[in-house]
């Protein structure tokens, strides 16, 4: 099956899911710190919900990250 999303936005949902990982955290973890249900974090790291900015700030800050690591300079489609 082909993907609905670009390889930019396929390396971005990668990029997510390595950082919560890397930080040790289970989606449980994210979504009790967000305050939101676990298939919600779910969702989002399969791309079946996109990630807003805010979100997106916030999972940086819990995964120890800064933003750019989320998002590569150069964006290719």
């Amino acid at each position: 099956m082909r993907s609905v999303h670009t390889a930019a936005y396929r390396g971005f949902l990668k990029r997510l899911v390595a950082a919560r990982r890397a930080a040790e955290l289970t989606q449980t973890d994210v979504a009790r710190a967000l305050r939101v249900p676990q298939s919600q974090v779910s969702r989002m790291e399969s791309g079946e919900r996109r990630t807003d900015v805010i979100e997106l700030a916030e999972l940086a800050r819990l995964y120890g990250r800064p933003l750019s690591y989320f998002v590569p300079r150069e964006v290719k489609r």
